[in-house]
């Protein structure tokens, strides 16, 4: 008994270590931005919103928040969709090839960023896209889609494939049974796709500092105000972006565990 008690506190003190590893960089970036002085030092200088204000007086950063919620809306959207098709075509169909359509759907994350910027740049120029902001649209829904496509192919192999099938039996038409059976039960997942590819287009630049040309989004503006001098502006807006990209990410975990949670008491439903 003490030596399991031993190895369970072992573990949780393992993950605490674990997750103060991560979060120590993040912690620090917000302390800062609150600190008066301009150079991030202890003790602090002093308790000051300045920071936060000069970002708010800043054009240039409205202008590249402007730029990432339109690219993170549009590229959500876009994505969740064709994940959606995607994760769809897995579950209905078979057909020869299936394995390398699944692992090609799935290879964009596996890619480096620089390669992956690389090669939107020159496809894009190519087709005279590059330089505006649905440049950044295209190339965020291709990084993106596989997550949303992954998570909707979850949440689409706990169904069972007969509940379609009774649907067409009924009566009902194949696309009146896919919005009628399949999207309402695959709908948490949805929307936390629709979450999670926000947050991921949220927080990438690297892809879109190869195709925005003008039309920086914020991170590329974080971007640029490292290349200069380095200002403490960057925490501050560090921290704006690290708690919208939680807050969605959570959103997200929060509706698929809210459904999980439904799932496991439907039997003791049936049972009371």
């Amino acid at each position: 008994m003490n030596r399991n008690r031993l190895i369970d506190w072992g573990l949780r003190a393992y993950v605490v270590l674990a997750f103060a590893f991560v979060f120590a960089p993040i912690a620090a970036s917000f302390v800062f931005s609150f600190n008066v002085d301009r150079f991030p030092s202890l003790p602090l200088g002093g308790f000051s919103l300045r920071w936060y204000e000069a970002i708010a007086e800043d054009p240039l950063v409205w202008e590249g928040l402007r730029n990432t919620m339109v690219v993170g809306i549009c590229a959500s959207v876009i994505s969740t969709t064709l994940g959606f098709a995607a994760a769809y075509t897995d579950f209905r169909y078979r057909f020869f090839g299936k394995p390398v359509y699944l692992a090609l759907a799935l290879l964009p994350p596996t890619i480096p960023v620089v390669i992956m910027g690389l090669a939107m740049l020159a496809f894009l120029s190519r087709v005279n896209l590059s330089g505006e902001i649905h440049s950044v649209i295209i190339s965020h829904v291709v990084m993106c889609s596989p997550f949303a496509m992954a998570i909707i192919r979850l949440r689409l192999s706990q169904m069972d494939p007969s509940l379609e099938a009774a649907a067409w039996n009924l009566g009902a038409g194949e696309w009146r049974a896919l919005f009628h059976v399949i999207v309402p039960f695959a709908r948490p997942a949805i929307l936390a796709a629709l979450f999670i590819t926000m947050a991921v287009s949220f927080d990438e630049f690297a892809v879109a500092w190869f195709v925005s040309g003008l039309n920086e989004t914020l991170p590329v503006r974080v971007l640029g105000f490292l290349q200069g001098q380095v200002s403490p502006r960057i925490n501050a807006i560090g921290t704006i972006v690290f708690l919208t990209t939680m807050t969605l990410v959570i959103l997200a975990q929060v509706l698929l565990m809210r459904r999980l949670g439904r799932v496991e008491e439907m039997p003791r439903t049936d049972e009371a």
